[in-house]
C-alpha cells in the first residue's frame, strides 16, 4: 500500500515543475550564490571617504597607510565635511575618516588631537570593517607619534616599546585563522535555506491534496492509514531532499575545503536527521494550522526567524532572557551548536549527544496532531 503511494507521489513530482524548482534548482542556486558571493571570506576594498584639513606629510601618509588596509579603500578626498556626508547619504561611501587642521602640530606637542571617524549604520557589515581599519589606523599613528615623542627624548627602542605595549599580545583564531566569514555563515545558512524549503514543500504538497480534492483518494490508497500515507508521499521527497543535503556538504566541505575535523558521515548524518526534522515539522504546521496560506505563512516565518536566532551571526548568550529560551524551540539553533563542535572544533561525540536529542525530539511533533490532520484531510472542503 505504501509503494502504491510512492509510485503516485513520484508521479506528481514529475509532472510538476514547482518540485523540481524547489527540490533542485532553488537549492543548488542558493548554494552556488551564497558562497560566491562570500568567496573571499571578508568584503575587500569598500569605499571609503577622507576629509584631511591638516595636509600634512604625516596625515598623507596616514591616509595612505589606511588605504592600504585590505577591508578598506579611500575613493575620494573631500575638501569639507559636509561633502563627505552627502556622498556617504547617496551611497558612494561607507565610512568618513576626518582629520582637522593642526593635528599634526597637536600631536607632536602632545596635546592629543582629536580625529573622527563616521560610518553609515544602514550598511552594517561594510560599516563595521571600516571602523575597526580606522580604529586600528588611528591607534597605531597615536602610537608611532608617541614613539618619535620618546625617541626625541633619549629613550631606546627597547625602552620606548616597553612604554608604549607593556605587555605584548598575539591572537590567534582556532579553527579558522583567516577569519573567513563564511566558514561561520554558509554552514550555517545553506542548510537553514534547505530547511526552509522543506518546511514550504511539505506543506505544499499535503494541503495541494485538499485543493485538488484527492485527499480522501490518497488515503483510500492505504486504508485511511494516515501514518502510511504520509511515509509514501513524503518518503520519495526525502530521497531528493537527502541528495540535496549531501550536495551541500560536498560543495562545502569537498569543494571550498571548509574545516571538517569530525570527518563527513557524523555531518552527513546530521544532515540526514535535519532534513527529516524539518519534514516532520512540516507536517505538525499541517496539523496545527488548518489552512494552506497561513501554513505556509508560519513556515516561512519561523524559517526566516531561524537565522538570527540560531546564534550564528550573532552569540546567543548577548539575547535578552526571553529570546534565548525560544532560541532552542528552533531545529536549526541545533544544527549550529553540533556543526560547531563536531566539524568546527572537532570535539568527541558525548560533547553534542545532547543537541543530537534535542534535535530528534522535534520529530515527537507530528505525532501531537496527527488525529486532527487526518479528520481535517477526510471532512474539509478546500475553497477559494
Amino acid at each position: 500500500m505504501i509503494w502504491t503511494v510512492i509510485k503516485r507521489e513520484i508521479k506528481r513530482m514529475l509532472t510538476r515543475p514547482l518540485y523540481i524548482f524547489c527540490m533542485v534548482l532553488a537549492p543548488a542556486f542558493a548554494y552556488i550564490f551564497f558562497t560566491s558571493l562570500m568567496s573571499n571570506g571578508l568584503p575587500v576594498d569598500l569605499p571609503a571617504g577622507v576629509v584631511d584639513e591638516d595636509n600634512s606629510t604625516v596625515t598623507r601618509q596616514l591616509i595612505r597607510n589606511l588605504d592600504a588596509f585590505q577591508q578598506t579603500k579611500i575613493v575620494a578626498q573631500y575638501h569639507n565635511f559636509a561633502e563627505a556626508r552627502e556622498a556617504m547619504q547617496q551611497g558612494k561611501i561607507y565610512s568618513i575618516y576626518y582629520i582637522p587642521k593642526g593635528t599634526t602640530k597637536l600631536a607632536l606637542a602632545s596635546k592629543q588631537p582629536t580625529i573622527s571617524f563616521y560610518t553609515s549604520a544602514s550598511y552594517i557589515v561594510p560599516a563595521s570593517l571600516e571602523y575597526r581599519d580606522m580604529k586600528m589606523m588611528s591607534e597605531l599613528a597615536s602610537g608611532a607619534i608617541a614613539r618619535s615623542t620618546l625617541y626625541a627624548k633619549g629613550y631606546t627602542e627597547d625602552q620606548a616599546m616597553a612604554m608604549l605595549q607593556p605587555i605584548k599580545m598575539e591572537m590567534h583564531a582556532i579553527n579558522n585563522p583567516l577569519i573567513n566569514y563564511s566558514i561561520y555563515l554558509s554552514n550555517t545558512m545553506l542548510p537553514g535555506i534547505l530547511m526552509l524549503l522543506i518546511f514550504q514543500l511539505t506543506i505544499y504538497s499535503i494541503y495541494s491534496e485538499l485543493k485538488e480534492e484527492t485527499s480522501k483518494e490518497w488515503l483510500a490508497l492505504t486504508g485511511n492509514n494516515i501514518y502510511k500515507a504520509l511515509i509514501g508521499k513524503l518518503l520519495p521527497q526525502l530521497v531528493i531532499w537527502i541528495l540535496m543535503g549531501l550536495f551541500c556538504l560536498v560543495w562545502l566541505y569537498g569543494y571550498w575545503g571548509f574545516p571538517l575535523h569530525s570527518g563527513f558521515l557524523p555531518m552527513f548524518g546530521l544532515m540526514v536527521l535535519f532534513i527529516i526534522v524539518s519534514q516532520a515539522f512540516g507536517v505538525f504546521l499541517c496539523g496545527a494550522v488548518p489552512s494552506l496560506r497561513w501554513a505556509l505563512s508560519l513556515a516561512t516565518l519561523w524559517g526566516v526567524l531561524s537565522f538570527p536566532i540560531c546564534g550564528f551571526s550573532f552569540p546567543q548568550m548577548a539575547f535578552p532572557a526571553a529570546l534565548r529560551g525560544l532560541s532552542y524551540l528552533f531545529p536549526l539553533r541545533y544544527y549550529y551548536l553540533i556543526y560547531v563542535d563536531q566539524a568546527l572544533n572537532g570535539l568527541p561525540f558525548e560533547y553534542s549527544w545532547l543537541y543530537y536529542v534535542c534535535l530528534a525530539a522535534f520529530l515527537a511533533l507530528p505525532f501531537l496532531v496527527i488525529g486532527r490532520l487526518k479528520k481535517f484531510l477526510l471532512e474539509y472542503h478546500y475553497q477559494i
